[in-house]
């Protein structure tokens, strides 16, 4: 129920034309309006609060709609912020709230919070300070693109006198729900990406047929449709289980295995487009930059099968393929 209205909201105002707007400096205020007065941000706030109360199996869709959408604001960070203050003696503050999962002191006094999802939008920012959970105003803060084009991904610089106290001791959550997040972003983009390669090699002729007919070209969108249905998979396991924060090992497994799959299918996806395929023009390229920029948000695959290979190692009597059917649920940390 949840998911089809939301998905009607974007499909009325998330438009492609309008996700270049943003990206251009206009406002995303209409957008952002329409999510915030349906009350959708309330998502994981208890019904005795005046939310719905859902589950984070529940919420799963609803984030890969927002990557299928190439959705220009920080609502998943925003819903994910009212579970992540649930012990905090403060209300969510009203705008846009992004998560940063790092954080570090520099000599000169600043906290330096580098790329920060939506850093160029965001009102306010949850940070993770050495485990301490910081609720920051971002209009403090001196913001820093990182000069990829249509990004709106930024290092933030706040001064000493505007960090304030901790609010939280739960600051490693915010990585974690964050990197969970962009699990389920980059599946529903790979989703978006994989369905128009398909009708463009459907609509696509060349010497006489559609060039999704030749045998090259299928086994390449079958490999594309495989790494896009792991993907989903993966995401998934991010989101199981009845706990407020997703999993630290299940979110280390899910960030890593979407986070693989992305060069492969944005670089097949680009082949079989062709020439168009690089051009500012096409649609595709909002989802294969965000993708990109996704995969190495909250750390890459990389960084994130080393958490879990360190997990493994510490269980040396258990074989891989037992270890990932049965991932223990434990508190996030």
């Amino acid at each position: 129920m949840f998911t089809e209205a939301i998905e009607k909201i974007l499909s009325d105002f998330c438009t492609p034309a309008l996700v270049r707007a943003v990206e251009g400096g206009d406002s995303a205020a209409t957008l952002w309006s329409a999510l915030e007065d349906s009350g959708f941000l309330e998502l994981l706030t208890p019904e005795v609060a005046g939310g719905a109360g859902l589950a984070l199996n529940a919420l799963l869709p609803v984030f890969v709609a927002f990557g299928r959408c190439a959705l220009p604001v920080p609502a998943a960070q925003s819903i994910a912020a009212r579970a992540l203050l649930r012990d905090c003696p403060i209300t969510p503050p009203t705008g846009m709230v992004t998560l940063a999962g790092t954080a570090c002191r520099q000599p000169d006094g600043l906290l330096c919070v580098p790329r920060v999802a939506f850093g160029l939008l965001a009102d306010f920012a949850l940070v993770n300070l050495d485990s301490e959970l910081l609720l920051l105003d971002c209009r403090l803060a001196r913001r820093e693109s990182t000069g990829v084009h249509g990004s709106q991904c930024a290092t933030l610089y706040w001064p000493q006198y505007s960090l304030g106290s901790a609010i939280g001791h739960n600051g490693e959550e915010v990585r974690v729900f964050n990197a969970a997040i962009h699990a389920a972003t980059i599946a529903g983009a790979m989703e978006q990406v994989l369905a128009m390669t398909l009708e463009y090699c459907n609509d696509r002729v060349q010497f006489g047929k559609a060039i999704g007919k030749f045998q090259a070209v299928q086994h390449q969108l079958s490999v594309m449709a495989e790494q896009v249905a792991a993907a989903r998979i993966a995401a998934e396991l991010a989101f199981a289980g009845d706990l407020q924060v997703p999993d630290l090992m299940a979110t280390a497994i899910a960030k890593a295995r979407t986070s693989m799959a992305v060069p492969q299918v944005t670089a097949i996806a680009h082949a079989l487009f062709g020439a168009i395929g690089v051009t500012e023009e096409l649609d595709l390229q909002l989802f294969t930059r965000r993708l990109h920029e996704w995969r190495i948000s909250d750390g890459s695959e990389t960084w994130w099968n080393g958490i879990v290979g360190q997990a493994f190692l510490e269980q040396p009597d258990t074989c891989a393929s037992h270890f990932v059917r049965h991932v223990t649920l434990s508190p996030s940390a």
